[in-house]
């Protein structure tokens, strides 16, 4: 009797051993997961920098200096630095769990406005310039008062905006282009932005200056002022940063402000790319924006994801786009590439989301 009771205890014994065995495999198989999704937390740029990196590197082993070469990489940032622009506006939206589809056309009516002042008025161009900014900035004012105050949804709200402004802008227009070699004539200032800066072999714009600064600046305020960590939290749960304080309305309202402006002053670096004020110019820019917004890491939820990943999102797009035109495919790759990018990207917000809960 007391040598089965003593077996049964070596059984038990052994196999509590083997649970604790199993139970610190499992332990470690969830660390692992775990500290792959905290290090995508921590750091949303995180993909986009790798995919930023690796499509360089294939693209380089398949073209060789003819994609490496100085002027090749610049070109990238010249392309990108309109997109940029806009996406760092759509950035900020979306980070609060909104979204604006009005912002290609809000840059678009911003360049219009200050070329009809100038030249159906007689406006001074630095005053049109702040006219057109001032414009970009109250139309952001009515997308914000829309959403916070008047509590409809961001998407309705911009896609009406959207159309409101697009049409606004055919008819102030009157579908009229004013041409670059007028804008050269009586008003150079429209095309500062467009103005190239030569370092050895690369060719910088001061539109390209204007992206990385925009960039720059936006991190910063983002990661190291109350402001922009309030933004943060009303993507996350504004009703819980409410009871904590922020000002949830506010912050929404100076977002859509603060976008707005920005995409006027895209409106304006968009004279400089072109060289002519369209009224037909940057009609998918809302799209692009959302592109690199996506496959930059924002989550689309809001409350993740960081204006440097936009920066990456809007660069693989470039690099996508110059590298497959260098080799002579058919443009229609560049599109599919990117649509997988997009699915990939928000499949890997949604896996993130899935272990965090």
């Amino acid at each position: 009797m007391t040598d089965s009771v003593s077996k049964m205890s070596n059984n038990t014994i052994d196999t509590s051993n083997a649970d604790t065995r199993v139970a610190s495999f499992d332990h470690s198989q969830r660390t692992l997961l775990n500290q792959i999704q905290h290090a995508l937390h921590r750091t949303p740029s995180l993909v986009p920098l790798i995919v930023l990196l690796l499509s360089l590197v294939v693209f380089g082993l398949l073209l060789g200096t003819k994609f490496f070469s100085p002027f090749a990489l610049t070109l990238i940032l010249q392309q990108v630095a309109i997109v940029g622009i806009v996406g760092a506006a759509q950035s900020l939206v979306i980070l609060t769990a909104g979204i604006d589809l009005s912002v290609g056309a809000i840059m678009v009516l911003s360049s219009v406005i200050m070329g009809q002042m100038t030249f159906s008025y007689d406006i001074p161009p630095a005053v049109s310039i702040a006219i057109g900014l001032s414009c970009g900035t109250l139309l952001g004012y009515i997308n914000g008062v829309l959403v916070a105050f008047m509590r409809l949804p961001p998407f309705i709200v911009t896609l009406g905006m959207w159309q409101i402004i697009l049409a606004s802008n055919f008819l102030y227009s009157a579908n009229e282009t004013i041409r670059s070699q007028d804008i050269e004539k009586s008003a150079p200032l429209f095309q500062f932005f467009g103005e190239k800066l030569h370092i050895g072999g690369a060719v910088f714009t001061y539109g390209v200056i204007l992206f990385v600064l925009i960039v720059v600046l936006l991190t910063y305020i983002l990661n190291n002022t109350a402001w922009g960590r309030h933004v943060y939290a009303v993507g996350d749960d504004p009703e819980a940063a409410e009871l904590a304080g922020v000002q949830t309305k506010k912050i929404i309202v100076s977002v859509y402000m603060l976008a707005g402006l920005i995409c006027a002053f895209a409106g304006w670096a968009l004279i400089g790319r072109i060289g002519s004020i369209s009224p037909t110019s940057g009609q998918f820019a809302n799209i692009e924006s959302i592109t690199a917004v996506v496959i930059g890491g924002i989550s689309l939820f809001g409350g993740r994801g960081s204006i440097m990943g936009m920066l990456f999102g809007a660069l693989i797009v470039g690099v996508f786009s110059l590298g497959l035109r260098l080799m002579g495919t058919d443009p229609q790759w560049t599109y599919l590439l990117i649509g997988v990018l997009i699915i990939s990207a928000v499949a890997i917000d949604q896996w993130i989301r899935k272990i965090s809960s």
